[in-house]
Protein backbone atom coordinates (compact mmCIF):
# COMPACT_ATOMS: atom_id res chain seq x y z
CA UNK A 1 0.00 0.00 0.00
CA UNK A 2 1.28 3.29 -0.79
CA UNK A 3 1.47 6.10 1.35
CA UNK A 4 -1.28 8.07 0.07
CA UNK A 5 -3.68 5.07 1.26
CA UNK A 6 -3.70 3.71 -2.33
CA UNK A 7 -3.41 0.03 -3.16
CA UNK A 8 0.42 -0.51 -4.75
CA UNK A 9 0.90 -1.56 -8.02
CA UNK A 10 2.84 -5.08 -7.14
CA UNK A 11 -0.50 -6.19 -5.61
CA UNK A 12 1.48 -6.69 -2.42
CA UNK A 13 -1.26 -6.01 0.12
CA UNK A 14 -0.79 -7.68 2.51
CA UNK A 15 1.53 -7.07 5.56
CA UNK A 16 3.03 -10.04 7.50
CA UNK A 17 1.80 -11.13 10.13
CA UNK A 18 -1.93 -9.42 10.21
CA UNK A 19 -4.93 -11.29 10.93
CA UNK A 20 -7.31 -11.72 7.73
CA UNK A 21 -10.63 -10.78 7.79
CA UNK A 22 -12.62 -14.44 6.86
CA UNK A 23 -15.20 -14.06 3.69
CA UNK A 24 -18.81 -15.63 3.83
CA UNK A 25 -18.83 -19.04 4.61
CA UNK A 26 -20.98 -21.53 3.25
CA UNK A 27 -23.43 -23.61 4.85
CA UNK A 28 -22.81 -26.19 6.43
CA UNK A 29 -24.05 -28.66 4.23
CA UNK A 30 -22.17 -27.65 1.44
CA UNK A 31 -19.07 -27.86 3.34
CA UNK A 32 -16.24 -30.12 2.00
CA UNK A 33 -14.53 -31.24 4.90
CA UNK A 34 -11.55 -33.25 3.11
CA UNK A 35 -10.57 -29.54 2.06
CA UNK A 36 -10.16 -27.58 5.19
CA UNK A 37 -6.67 -27.62 6.47
CA UNK A 38 -6.36 -28.66 9.68
CA UNK A 39 -4.49 -26.80 12.59
CA UNK A 40 -1.02 -27.78 13.14
CA UNK A 41 -0.67 -30.11 15.98
CA UNK A 42 1.82 -29.14 18.98
CA UNK A 43 5.48 -30.66 19.20
CA UNK A 44 5.80 -33.97 20.59
CA UNK A 45 6.06 -33.54 24.62
CA UNK A 46 5.86 -29.81 24.44
CA UNK A 47 3.69 -28.36 26.62
CA UNK A 48 -0.48 -28.51 26.43
CA UNK A 49 -1.64 -25.74 24.79
CA UNK A 50 -2.08 -22.56 26.37
CA UNK A 51 -4.17 -20.41 24.61
CA UNK A 52 -1.73 -18.45 22.32
CA UNK A 53 -0.67 -19.58 18.91
CA UNK A 54 2.63 -18.23 17.76
CA UNK A 55 3.12 -16.60 14.83
CA UNK A 56 4.28 -18.89 12.11
CA UNK A 57 6.30 -16.67 10.21
CA UNK A 58 8.90 -19.33 8.97
CA UNK A 59 6.73 -20.76 6.34
CA UNK A 60 5.43 -17.36 5.33
CA UNK A 61 8.83 -16.31 4.44
CA UNK A 62 9.57 -19.94 2.71
CA UNK A 63 12.03 -21.12 5.38
CA UNK A 64 11.57 -24.85 6.80
CA UNK A 65 7.91 -25.96 7.69
CA UNK A 66 6.91 -27.55 10.52
CA UNK A 67 7.50 -31.08 9.65
CA UNK A 68 11.37 -30.39 9.38
CA UNK A 69 12.17 -27.65 11.21
CA UNK A 70 14.15 -28.30 14.80
CA UNK A 71 11.97 -28.70 17.50
CA UNK A 72 11.78 -25.08 19.32
CA UNK A 73 13.38 -24.64 22.59
CA UNK A 74 11.51 -22.06 25.00
CA UNK A 75 14.00 -19.48 23.71
CA UNK A 76 12.86 -19.45 20.22
CA UNK A 77 9.30 -19.31 21.33
CA UNK A 78 7.96 -15.85 20.20
CA UNK A 79 5.70 -13.49 22.08
CA UNK A 80 2.18 -13.78 21.97
CA UNK A 81 0.18 -11.32 20.37
CA UNK A 82 -1.16 -8.86 22.60
CA UNK A 83 -5.18 -8.58 22.20
CA UNK A 84 -5.29 -4.93 22.85
CA UNK A 85 -3.22 -4.47 20.17
CA UNK A 86 -5.00 -3.33 16.66
CA UNK A 87 -4.44 -5.40 13.25
CA UNK A 88 -2.57 -3.97 10.11
CA UNK A 89 -4.93 -4.54 7.36
CA UNK A 90 -4.79 -3.18 4.08
CA UNK A 91 -6.76 -0.31 2.61
CA UNK A 92 -9.39 -2.00 0.93
CA UNK A 93 -10.39 -3.95 3.40
CA UNK A 94 -10.50 -0.95 5.99
CA UNK A 95 -12.23 1.35 3.45
CA UNK A 96 -15.04 -1.82 3.62
CA UNK A 97 -15.47 -1.85 7.32
CA UNK A 98 -16.87 1.26 7.03
CA UNK A 99 -20.01 0.82 7.50
CA UNK A 100 -19.93 -2.09 10.30
CA UNK A 101 -18.07 1.21 11.84
CA UNK A 102 -20.43 3.44 11.28
CA UNK A 103 -23.27 0.62 13.02
CA UNK A 104 -20.53 0.20 15.94
CA UNK A 105 -20.89 -3.80 14.59
CA UNK A 106 -16.88 -4.24 14.26
CA UNK A 107 -14.81 -6.17 16.60
CA UNK A 108 -12.52 -4.06 19.10
CA UNK A 109 -9.09 -4.92 17.07
CA UNK A 110 -11.05 -3.78 13.61
CA UNK A 111 -12.40 -0.85 15.84
CA UNK A 112 -9.38 -0.05 16.46
CA UNK A 113 -7.78 -0.62 13.08
CA UNK A 114 -10.13 1.47 11.44
CA UNK A 115 -10.02 4.38 13.88
CA UNK A 116 -6.23 4.49 13.15
CA UNK A 117 -6.72 4.54 9.34
CA UNK A 118 -9.30 7.42 10.03
CA UNK A 119 -6.78 9.41 11.40
CA UNK A 120 -4.45 9.14 8.35
CA UNK A 121 -6.35 8.43 5.57
CA UNK A 122 -8.95 11.57 4.43
CA UNK A 123 -10.96 9.96 1.64
CA UNK A 124 -12.24 7.31 4.46
CA UNK A 125 -12.84 9.89 6.91
CA UNK A 126 -15.02 11.65 5.05
CA UNK A 127 -16.66 8.42 3.90
CA UNK A 128 -17.02 7.58 7.62
CA UNK A 129 -18.46 10.84 8.59
CA UNK A 130 -21.61 10.71 5.96
CA UNK A 131 -22.13 7.07 6.80
CA UNK A 132 -22.34 7.91 10.84
CA UNK A 133 -24.47 11.06 9.70
CA UNK A 134 -27.04 7.97 7.69
CA UNK A 135 -26.94 5.84 10.83
CA UNK A 136 -27.80 8.96 13.26
CA UNK A 137 -31.31 9.09 11.00
CA UNK A 138 -32.32 5.41 11.39
CA UNK A 139 -32.50 6.32 15.15
CA UNK A 140 -35.36 9.53 15.14
CA UNK A 141 -37.01 9.87 18.09
CA UNK A 142 -39.26 12.07 16.36
CA UNK A 143 -43.08 12.11 15.71
CA UNK A 144 -45.01 9.40 13.77
CA UNK A 145 -47.96 11.13 13.32
CA UNK A 146 -48.88 12.74 9.89
CA UNK A 147 -48.71 16.51 9.16
CA UNK A 148 -52.35 17.78 10.03
CA UNK A 149 -51.98 19.77 6.63
CA UNK A 150 -50.36 16.94 4.37
CA UNK A 151 -53.92 15.88 3.34
CA UNK A 152 -55.08 19.68 1.79
CA UNK A 153 -51.65 20.41 0.61
CA UNK A 154 -51.53 16.90 -1.28
CA UNK A 155 -54.98 17.70 -2.65
CA UNK A 156 -54.48 21.51 -3.62
CA UNK A 157 -51.66 19.97 -5.56
CA UNK A 158 -53.43 17.55 -7.05
CA UNK A 159 -56.46 20.17 -7.65
CA UNK A 160 -53.67 22.50 -9.27
CA UNK A 161 -52.52 19.67 -11.75
CA UNK A 162 -56.06 18.91 -13.06
CA UNK A 163 -58.84 20.90 -11.35
CA UNK A 164 -62.50 18.77 -10.69
CA UNK A 165 -65.12 19.43 -12.54
CA UNK A 166 -67.69 19.96 -10.48
CA UNK A 167 -65.18 21.89 -7.60
CA UNK A 168 -66.61 21.95 -3.93
CA UNK A 169 -67.98 25.62 -3.41
CA UNK A 170 -65.87 28.01 -1.12
CA UNK A 171 -68.50 28.40 1.92
CA UNK A 172 -68.75 24.86 2.15
CA UNK A 173 -64.85 23.91 2.42
CA UNK A 174 -64.44 24.48 5.73
CA UNK A 175 -66.99 21.58 6.76
CA UNK A 176 -65.27 19.37 4.17
CA UNK A 177 -62.04 19.70 5.78
CA UNK A 178 -63.57 19.46 9.66
CA UNK A 179 -65.52 16.82 8.49
CA UNK A 180 -62.24 14.64 6.87
CA UNK A 181 -59.67 15.85 10.29
CA UNK A 182 -62.24 14.49 12.29
CA UNK A 183 -62.94 10.93 10.54
CA UNK A 184 -59.09 10.70 10.53
CA UNK A 185 -58.98 10.70 14.30
CA UNK A 186 -61.67 8.47 14.56
CA UNK A 187 -59.96 5.81 12.03
CA UNK A 188 -56.72 6.08 14.51
CA UNK A 189 -58.54 5.53 17.96
CA UNK A 190 -58.86 1.90 18.78
CA UNK A 191 -62.49 0.20 19.64
CA UNK A 192 -62.14 0.45 23.67
CA UNK A 193 -61.72 4.52 22.91
CA UNK A 194 -65.24 4.54 21.08
CA UNK A 195 -66.40 3.98 25.15
CA UNK A 196 -64.03 6.65 26.45
CA UNK A 197 -66.24 9.16 28.57
CA UNK A 198 -66.69 12.25 26.82
CA UNK A 199 -67.74 15.79 28.84
CA UNK A 200 -69.86 18.25 26.80
CA UNK A 201 -69.91 21.83 28.11
CA UNK A 202 -71.93 24.66 26.99
CA UNK A 203 -73.68 28.20 28.76
CA UNK A 204 -77.45 28.20 29.72
CA UNK A 205 -78.11 31.68 30.58
CA UNK A 206 -75.38 32.57 33.10
CA UNK A 207 -74.35 29.58 34.19
CA UNK A 208 -72.11 26.70 32.17
CA UNK A 209 -73.64 23.03 32.19
CA UNK A 210 -72.65 19.74 30.95
CA UNK A 211 -73.30 16.05 29.63
CA UNK A 212 -71.41 13.29 29.84
CA UNK A 213 -72.00 10.55 27.09
CA UNK A 214 -68.96 8.87 24.86
CA UNK A 215 -67.17 9.23 22.05
CA UNK A 216 -69.44 6.73 19.93
CA UNK A 217 -71.88 9.20 21.70
CA UNK A 218 -70.88 12.30 20.47
CA UNK A 219 -70.50 10.85 16.55
CA UNK A 220 -74.08 10.32 17.18
CA UNK A 221 -74.97 13.70 18.18
CA UNK A 222 -73.34 14.86 15.39
CA UNK A 223 -75.22 13.02 12.64
CA UNK A 224 -78.20 13.96 14.43
CA UNK A 225 -77.71 17.74 13.97
CA UNK A 226 -76.38 17.05 10.59
CA UNK A 227 -79.60 16.23 9.38
CA UNK A 228 -81.17 18.97 9.77
CA UNK A 229 -79.13 19.56 6.85
CA UNK A 230 -80.08 17.25 5.03
CA UNK A 231 -83.53 17.58 5.80
CA UNK A 232 -83.56 21.17 4.27
CA UNK A 233 -81.25 19.40 1.10
CA UNK A 234 -84.48 16.86 0.45
CA UNK A 235 -81.59 13.76 1.58
CA UNK A 236 -82.82 11.39 4.16
CA UNK A 237 -82.95 12.48 7.74
CA UNK A 238 -80.97 9.62 10.51
CA UNK A 239 -83.77 10.46 12.35
CA UNK A 240 -86.29 9.02 10.16
CA UNK A 241 -89.76 9.76 8.80
CA UNK A 242 -92.53 11.29 10.57
CA UNK A 243 -92.45 14.57 13.47
CA UNK A 244 -89.09 14.75 14.60
CA UNK A 245 -87.95 18.01 16.38
CA UNK A 246 -86.14 20.69 14.95
CA UNK A 247 -83.94 21.89 18.34
CA UNK A 248 -80.88 20.39 18.25
CA UNK A 249 -81.27 19.03 21.77
CA UNK A 250 -83.94 17.75 21.13
CA UNK A 251 -82.87 15.49 18.16
CA UNK A 252 -79.83 14.74 20.25
CA UNK A 253 -81.49 13.05 22.88
CA UNK A 254 -83.93 11.67 20.26
CA UNK A 255 -80.99 9.92 18.49
CA UNK A 256 -79.38 8.68 22.01
CA UNK A 257 -82.92 7.88 23.30
CA UNK A 258 -83.90 5.99 20.50
CA UNK A 259 -80.95 3.31 20.12
CA UNK A 260 -78.79 4.48 23.24
CA UNK A 261 -75.00 4.46 23.20
CA UNK A 262 -74.01 3.87 19.26
CA UNK A 263 -71.80 0.50 19.18
CA UNK A 264 -68.05 1.11 18.63
CA UNK A 265 -66.97 1.69 15.41
CA UNK A 266 -70.92 1.42 14.46
CA UNK A 267 -71.81 5.26 13.93
CA UNK A 268 -68.76 6.21 12.12
CA UNK A 269 -69.97 4.90 8.10
CA UNK A 270 -73.25 6.50 8.85
CA UNK A 271 -72.30 9.75 10.20
CA UNK A 272 -69.22 9.91 7.53
CA UNK A 273 -71.45 9.15 4.40
CA UNK A 274 -73.74 11.58 5.67
CA UNK A 275 -71.43 14.10 5.39
CA UNK A 276 -70.12 13.46 1.81
CA UNK A 277 -73.80 13.53 0.67
CA UNK A 278 -74.02 16.69 2.02
CA UNK A 279 -70.81 18.38 0.73
CA UNK A 280 -71.76 16.26 -2.52
CA UNK A 281 -74.88 17.51 -3.06
CA UNK A 282 -74.21 20.82 -2.60
CA UNK A 283 -71.53 21.21 -5.07
CA UNK A 284 -74.30 19.68 -7.95
CA UNK A 285 -76.34 21.80 -7.20
CA UNK A 286 -75.30 25.65 -8.02
CA UNK A 287 -75.05 28.97 -6.55
CA UNK A 288 -78.46 29.13 -5.27
CA UNK A 289 -78.75 26.08 -3.13
CA UNK A 290 -76.53 28.21 -0.51
CA UNK A 291 -79.35 30.60 0.50
CA UNK A 292 -81.53 27.45 0.92
CA UNK A 293 -82.65 27.95 4.90
CA UNK A 294 -82.20 25.25 7.13
CA UNK A 295 -84.56 25.53 10.35
CA UNK A 296 -82.92 25.18 14.10
CA UNK A 297 -86.35 25.40 15.51
CA UNK A 298 -85.58 28.96 17.31
CA UNK A 299 -83.81 30.54 14.93
CA UNK A 300 -82.89 29.70 10.85
CA UNK A 301 -79.84 30.18 8.68
CA UNK A 302 -79.06 30.05 5.15
CA UNK A 303 -77.35 26.50 3.86
CA UNK A 304 -73.79 28.08 3.64
CA UNK A 305 -73.76 29.55 7.47
CA UNK A 306 -75.33 26.23 8.88
CA UNK A 307 -72.46 24.26 7.04
CA UNK A 308 -69.37 26.74 8.71
CA UNK A 309 -71.97 26.55 11.98
CA UNK A 310 -71.61 22.33 11.67
CA UNK A 311 -67.41 22.98 10.68
CA UNK A 312 -67.28 25.05 14.06
CA UNK A 313 -68.95 22.43 16.14
CA UNK A 314 -66.86 19.66 14.14
CA UNK A 315 -64.03 21.08 14.86
CA UNK A 316 -65.08 21.85 18.76
CA UNK A 317 -66.25 18.18 20.04
CA UNK A 318 -63.14 16.57 17.52
CA UNK A 319 -60.81 18.65 20.28
CA UNK A 320 -63.68 16.98 23.13
CA UNK A 321 -62.88 13.45 21.52
CA UNK A 322 -58.79 14.37 21.36
CA UNK A 323 -58.82 15.30 24.95
CA UNK A 324 -60.77 12.07 25.81
CA UNK A 325 -58.67 9.87 24.11
CA UNK A 326 -55.17 11.59 24.59
CA UNK A 327 -54.76 12.51 20.79
CA UNK A 328 -53.18 15.77 19.74
CA UNK A 329 -55.94 17.62 17.62
CA UNK A 330 -55.27 21.01 15.83
CA UNK A 331 -57.29 24.24 15.17
CA UNK A 332 -58.28 24.96 11.87
CA UNK A 333 -56.46 26.95 8.96
CA UNK A 334 -56.23 30.54 9.35
CA UNK A 335 -58.82 31.06 6.79
CA UNK A 336 -61.53 29.07 7.75
CA UNK A 337 -61.33 29.86 11.50
CA UNK A 338 -62.02 33.62 10.15
CA UNK A 339 -64.89 32.68 8.69
CA UNK A 340 -65.69 30.63 11.93
CA UNK A 341 -65.13 33.74 13.78
CA UNK A 342 -66.92 36.17 11.48
CA UNK A 343 -70.37 34.02 11.61
CA UNK A 344 -70.37 34.34 15.25
CA UNK A 345 -69.60 38.40 14.97
CA UNK A 346 -72.85 38.49 12.40
CA UNK A 347 -74.60 36.22 15.34
CA UNK A 348 -74.22 38.60 18.04
CA UNK A 349 -76.57 41.22 17.68
CA UNK A 350 -79.79 38.91 17.61
CA UNK A 351 -78.06 36.86 20.96
CA UNK A 352 -77.71 40.06 23.02
CA UNK A 353 -81.49 40.97 21.96
CA UNK A 354 -82.47 37.75 23.10
CA UNK A 355 -80.99 38.47 26.07
CA UNK A 356 -82.26 41.38 27.06
CA UNK A 357 -85.80 40.44 26.52
CA UNK A 358 -85.69 37.80 28.77
CA UNK A 359 -84.34 40.21 31.41
CA UNK A 360 -80.41 38.92 31.30
CA UNK A 361 -78.38 42.33 29.62
CA UNK A 362 -79.08 45.93 30.05
CA UNK A 363 -81.85 47.41 27.89
CA UNK A 364 -81.15 49.23 24.92
CA UNK A 365 -79.92 53.46 24.99
CA UNK A 366 -79.75 54.81 21.72
CA UNK A 367 -82.00 52.72 18.82
CA UNK A 368 -81.86 54.02 15.66
CA UNK A 369 -83.26 52.92 12.38
CA UNK A 370 -82.84 49.79 10.49
CA UNK A 371 -79.37 49.99 8.63
CA UNK A 372 -78.28 53.15 10.44
CA UNK A 373 -75.01 53.26 12.46
CA UNK A 374 -75.84 52.50 16.00
CA UNK A 375 -73.71 52.03 19.69
CA UNK A 376 -70.98 49.63 18.54
CA UNK A 377 -68.42 47.33 20.20
CA UNK A 378 -65.33 46.75 18.69
CA UNK A 379 -63.93 43.56 18.54
CA UNK A 380 -60.78 42.72 17.85
CA UNK A 381 -59.56 39.49 17.33
CA UNK A 382 -55.93 38.88 17.58
CA UNK A 383 -53.40 35.70 15.88
CA UNK A 384 -54.93 33.01 14.02
CA UNK A 385 -57.54 34.35 12.22
CA UNK A 386 -57.92 37.73 13.42
CA UNK A 387 -59.31 40.86 11.60
CA UNK A 388 -61.97 43.51 13.08
CA UNK A 389 -65.68 43.71 13.63
CA UNK A 390 -67.91 46.23 14.96
CA UNK A 391 -71.11 44.63 16.94
CA UNK A 392 -74.12 46.76 17.11
CA UNK A 393 -75.24 46.67 20.48
CA UNK A 394 -78.85 48.24 21.10
CA UNK A 395 -80.74 46.60 17.53
CA UNK A 396 -80.18 43.75 15.55
CA UNK A 397 -81.15 46.00 12.68
CA UNK A 398 -78.42 48.45 13.55
CA UNK A 399 -75.12 48.39 11.61
CA UNK A 400 -72.00 48.19 13.93
CA UNK A 401 -69.84 51.71 13.37
CA UNK A 402 -66.58 52.72 14.15
CA UNK A 403 -67.34 55.99 14.65
CA UNK A 404 -69.81 55.09 16.97
CA UNK A 405 -68.13 52.60 19.04
CA UNK A 406 -68.18 53.15 22.46
CA UNK A 407 -65.96 49.95 24.10
CA UNK A 408 -63.49 47.34 22.94
CA UNK A 409 -62.23 43.98 23.75
CA UNK A 410 -59.46 42.11 22.57
CA UNK A 411 -59.45 38.41 22.11
CA UNK A 412 -57.11 35.69 20.61
CA UNK A 413 -59.16 33.98 17.83
CA UNK A 414 -59.25 30.48 19.36
CA UNK A 415 -60.02 31.55 22.86
CA UNK A 416 -63.13 33.63 21.04
CA UNK A 417 -64.38 30.02 19.58
CA UNK A 418 -64.02 28.51 23.19
CA UNK A 419 -66.26 31.18 24.25
CA UNK A 420 -68.40 30.47 21.24
CA UNK A 421 -68.47 26.62 22.13
CA UNK A 422 -69.03 27.24 26.19
CA UNK A 423 -66.09 26.09 27.06
CA UNK A 424 -64.47 28.98 29.23
CA UNK A 425 -66.16 31.36 30.76
CA UNK A 426 -67.28 35.37 30.24
CA UNK A 427 -65.25 36.40 33.27
CA UNK A 428 -62.03 34.82 32.05
CA UNK A 429 -62.24 35.36 28.36
CA UNK A 430 -60.98 38.96 26.89
CA UNK A 431 -57.21 39.65 26.98
CA UNK A 432 -58.00 43.43 26.90
CA UNK A 433 -60.99 45.72 27.67
CA UNK A 434 -62.01 49.33 27.33
CA UNK A 435 -64.89 51.41 27.49
CA UNK A 436 -68.30 50.68 28.35
CA UNK A 437 -68.06 47.89 31.20
CA UNK A 438 -72.11 47.20 30.91
CA UNK A 439 -71.51 46.98 27.27
CA UNK A 440 -68.11 44.64 27.17
CA UNK A 441 -70.40 42.62 30.27
CA UNK A 442 -73.79 41.99 27.59
CA UNK A 443 -71.33 41.12 24.52
CA UNK A 444 -68.86 38.88 26.20
CA UNK A 445 -72.13 37.05 27.96
CA UNK A 446 -74.07 36.97 24.71
CA UNK A 447 -71.05 35.41 22.74
CA UNK A 448 -71.28 32.22 25.92
CA UNK A 449 -75.02 32.36 24.87
CA UNK A 450 -74.01 30.88 21.58
CA UNK A 451 -72.98 27.54 22.76
CA UNK A 452 -75.31 24.98 22.72
CA UNK A 453 -75.23 20.78 23.37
Amino acid sequence: MSGDGRESESGEEEVRGARRIPGPRGAADDLDLESVPLPPLPPPGGNAFDGTVPEQAGAAEGQATPDDAPEPSDADTPEPLMASAAPILPHRVLKALLGAWALSVCSAEETAAVEDHLTECAPCADEALRLRDAVGLLHTDGSLDLDPTLRTRVIDGCLGRRPARIPVPEWAAPYDAETARLDALLRDIGDSEWHAPVRLRWFEEEHAVGRRTTVAGVIGHLLAVDGLLSAALGLDDPLGGGEVPLDPTERTETYWSADGPPPTRAVREPWRAQSHELIRTASFAGRNVAETSVSYGAFALPLQDALLERAFECWVHGGDIADAVDYPYQDPSAAHLHRMIDLAARMLPAALAKRRRAGLAAPAKDLVTAGAPGRSLHLEIEGHGGGDWYIALDSPAAVGSPERAVAQVALDGVELCRLVAGHISPVEAAAGQEGDREAIRDVLFATASLSRL
